[in-house]
């Protein structure tokens, strides 16, 4: 089963914009929620920038410093309204959904005149109330708004696209890469199309097609086959005339939802066929690689004795089950249970565990730890492992990135934090676990290197991830070993019970 949708926009008359500099509104709503997870996400979880406060992003790596840019570029004014962002996890509360929602339409129609919003928002948001919350937004902002008025809205690759958000939306553009490295570049890309409605320069349209499938995660690497071909298909479609924007998302498969799955969506200047027929070719390029996704990765045990057993390093093992940036615990201990079981030597963990942690700081630098770490948070994520050894360190947990890394974030910050040299280490060869308050994505080597972690000195390096972490870690490494781990994140989609996903779905039957 295929489907298309396809909508059109009603031409826009902004003739007073054409007279005057344009202003835009400037907002951002981003969560990754996994409905498999047990944690809600309630408003503290959102860190949340207001105003004047959003130019803080200038200097990052994101669609928001995308917009800011874009505005310079593209000679208009900004309305900052706010950016609220939190860690993936479980579905948002209908509290914090209705506050940061509310805020937005409250500013737009409070504040001054603008002539369009340029919104970010993940695409794979789900509140308590509402499967798609994204389109739920687009949807309230639209009735609250007016048919005119231009939203132009872009998403993270792993967005589940659902045709409310293509209807209600004035343009849709998505992530090209996974690891997410263009992220800023996609927010001057908004920019521009919005500059352009506000002049009355172009009409959009757009056309949303999806594949009946979920795309793996383990195979939604753009920089490789088979998606390498499809990514690369769509920026040169963005070089024809009449294409303003081709989008193709993978899709978050830990979302239990009715339009789960991989989407294509192209814009075009008031060309309605040519916007169906393209969004329909880049679903079916999609669909003909299913043949392809085929899983077939180690278990933990396996994984630890080819990681042992090879002859250059380091070597990094993927925790699959324990996605982070995938909304799971960061407290699995699969990986680290093998590696301790084993005797493995010069290995790396990080763990979020804030119980260890302050065990660690009362224990003080140097001297003896013993705890139960990890597997506190369910039981989907392994049983707590007894490790003794030294404190090593300990930190305030913040870190600054400076390369363009996936999420585009330039200061992180995982809490306070402990470094423990693990017995079995020697002077040479450590093994070394890093116990965080909060729950910290690998996509940056710096989350190591700040805290006197030397990736290339290590034998054996795990992260919870799935692809995201590889802009940072393959130049590093010697080899990478995916893992297949249970857990909220866990890469194989017959460990977890769909419920609301539309049927049928290749990858899932």
């Amino acid at each position: 089963m295929r489907y298309l949708v396809l909508l059109l926009i009603v031409p826009l008359v902004l003739t007073a914009a054409q007279s005057r500099r344009p202003r835009i509104a400037v907002a951002g709503f981003m969560h990754e929620s996994n409905t498999f997870s047990s944690v809600k996400t309630p408003l503290a979880e959102f860190e949340i920038l207001r105003g004047d406060q959003i130019y803080r992003e200038t200097e990052a790596k994101n669609e928001i410093s995308g917009y800011i840019e874009g505005s310079k570029r593209f000679n208009f004014d900004l309305y900052p309204i706010l950016a609220a962002n939190a860690t993936p996890s479980g579905p948002v509360t209908d509290q914090a959904y209705n506050a940061v929602v509310g805020e937005i339409i409250e500013k737009l129609r409070s504040g001054p005149k603008v002539d369009g919003l340029l919104l970010g928002l993940h695409g794979a948001m789900v509140v308590e109330s509402f499967p798609h919350g994204d389109s739920e937004t687009v949807t309230r902002l639209r009735k609250a708004m007016g048919p005119g008025f231009p939203i132009v809205v872009t998403h993270d690759f792993h967005a589940n696209i659902a045709p409310a958000i293509v209807e209600h939306s004035t343009v849709l553009i998505t992530y090209k890469t996974n690891p997410h490295v263009d992220q800023r570049e996609r927010g001057v890309k908004a920019a521009g199309i919005i500059a352009r409605i506000a002049r009355g320069e172009i009409k959009p349209v757009q056309a949303l097609a999806k594949p009946a499938m979920i795309y793996n995660i383990r195979f939604q690497n753009t920089n490789a086959e088979p998606l390498q071909p499809i990514t690369e298909e769509t920026r040169q479609m963005e070089n024809r005339p009449k294409i303003l924007a081709a989008s193709v998302a993978g899709g978050y498969q830990y979302a239990d939802v009715p339009e789960v799955g991989p989407s294509a969506v192209v814009v075009t200047d008031n060309d309605p066929e040519l916007a169906r027929r393209e969004a329909q070719r880049l679903s079916d390029m999609l669909w003909a690689t299913r043949d392809r996704l085929v899983l077939n990765l180690p278990d933990p045990d396996a994984a630890v004795k080819q990681a042992m057993q090879a002859d250059k390093f380091p070597v990094v093992l993927v925790e699959m089950g324990d996605n982070i940036g995938g909304g799971s615990a960061g407290d699995a201990t699969f990986m680290l249970e093998a590696l301790v079981k084993q005797k493995a030597q010069g290995w790396f963990v990080a763990v979020a565990d804030p119980e260890a942690v302050k065990l660690a700081v009362r224990a003080g630098i140097g001297q003896r730890f013993e705890s139960e770490v990890g597997g506190k948070t369910d039981k989907l994520h392994g049983a707590p492992v007894r490790v003794r050894g030294l404190v090593k360190s300990l930190h305030d947990g913040k870190f600054l990135e400076t390369e363009i890394r996936h999420g585009g974030d330039r200061y992180l910050d995982q809490g306070l934090t402990a470094v423990i040299e693990v017995e079995g280490s020697t002077r040479d060869v450590q093994n070394l676990l890093m116990l965080t308050t909060k729950r910290q994505t690998p996509f940056s080597l710096h989350q190591l290197i700040g805290f006197g972690v030397y990736p290339e000195r290590q034998k054996i390096l795990v992260v919870k991830a799935a692809i995201a972490f590889r802009a940072a870690y393959e130049p590093v490494a010697a080899r990478i070993i995916e893992v297949d781990t249970g857990g909220v994140t866990a890469v194989n989609p017959a460990r977890f019970k769909y419920l609301r996903a539309r049927r049928p779905l290749f990858g899932l039957e």
